[in-house]
């Protein structure tokens, strides 16, 4: 890797010689300008506005324009003669914990490459010594015409260096949270935890850029001739009012693109909102129901019926059977006497 900056590291009075290399490098793609009705290049070409001519890159310098509209012309000398200990060298002034840094700091990142076997030994002690604090090192360097704040860590078997905003730089987010006063239930929280579970960890090497693989796709079927893929129609929900629902919904569309059953996700309806209109009479079941009761009335008039018969039949059979026995008792009796009397006669004669 090419470097864009050699120097020194300054740990006390230990100078490691390092040299600075681009940690990152960007795959986005670039596109020209070109004249929508033939296609041609469009180009920017510098012109001197004195002499009103193209001038070529090497004329060109750098110039300060002051607050009256005065250039003041400044060099390259200029600037590398500037008396600042950090010209040409990266001065650690402190270490501290690593989370003692917002990242909201955080800018380019760069690795800092021993700069010959001479630094070899210096750069081992450094590094392994950020090892065994657990810390960063904060550092100052100049960089392209400028003074900037700098982080060096450890990455593998290197030192990496992250450049930092000065904390003048980073805004204060006022005004941005809500400003009226929002109360956030437990059921809530729980379901955002629930949530933050499902979709878990996930290993950065398997995320990429997807939108740069759909503009290749594009540029591909436009240079064979071919119709671009169209894009997917959105899916067209409607407003969400409830967060709960959507907050399980979400917790269990999360489970189902793992693999998991949503156990625990149950999307519970929205109270439906009482109209003007009044529901339409449902004719149907009132007949049903209607006749329904009819009918069990009938039902229970024809087992009365039923019974009442049962008890007369019964009842009937029972006085019957009570006049045949006081006839035959009759009767018995009636003989008893005939022969009682029969036999009072015989003795008397």
């Amino acid at each position: 890797m090419r470097s864009i900056w050699n120097g020194a590291i300054s740990f006390g009075l230990v100078s490691i010689p390092i040299k600075l290399v681009n940690a990152t490098e960007s795959h986005s793609i670039s596109f020209r300008q070109i004249h929508t009705e033939d296609g041609g290049r469009i180009r920017y070409r510098k012109f001197c506005e004195l002499e009103d001519r193209e001038v070529t890159q090497g004329e060109i310098g750098k110039g300060y324009e002051d607050a009256d509209g005065t250039i003041i012309p400044i060099t390259e000398e200029d600037l590398s003669s500037l008396p600042l200990p950090t010209a040409k060298t990266i001065e650690i002034v402190a270490f501290v914990p690593a989370d003692r840094i917002d990242p909201l700091q955080m800018d380019a990142a760069y690795y800092l490459q021993a700069g010959g076997a001479p630094a070899a030994k210096p750069y081992t002690l450094l590094r392994e010594a950020l090892k065994r604090s657990n810390k960063v090192a904060i550092a100052k360097f100049a960089l392209r015409g400028r003074e900037r704040l700098g982080m060096l860590r450890v990455v593998g078997e290197a030192i990496a260096m992250h450049g930092l905003l000065w904390p003048d730089e980073v805004r204060a987010p006022e005004g941005l949270a809500p400003d009226s006063h929002v109360t956030v239930r437990d059921q809530e929280l729980d379901l955002a935890d629930a949530l933050m579970d499902t979709l878990g960890e996930v290993d950065l090497e398997d995320l990429h850029d997807e939108y740069r693989e759909a503009v290749e796709e594009v540029i591909a079927a436009k240079a064979a001739g071919e119709a671009p893929p169209q894009a997917p129609e959105p899916a067209t929900g409607g407003k969400v009012l409830d967060l709960m629902a959507a907050l399980e919904s979400s917790v269990r569309a999360a489970r189902e693109s793992r693999g998991e059953e949503a156990e625990h996700a149950e999307v519970k309806s929205l109270p439906q909102r009482k109209t003007a209109r009044a529901a339409p009479k449902q004719t149907g079941g009132k007949k049903s129901t209607s006749t329904a009761k009819k009918t069990a009335a009938k039902k229970t008039t024809a087992a009365k019926k039923s019974t009442a018969k049962s008890g007369q039949g019964q009842g009937q059979g029972q006085d019957q059977g009570q006049g045949a026995t006081k006839k035959a008792a009759s009767k018995s009796t009636a003989k008893k006497t005939t022969a009682k009397k029969s036999a009072s006669r015989k003795r008397t004669a």
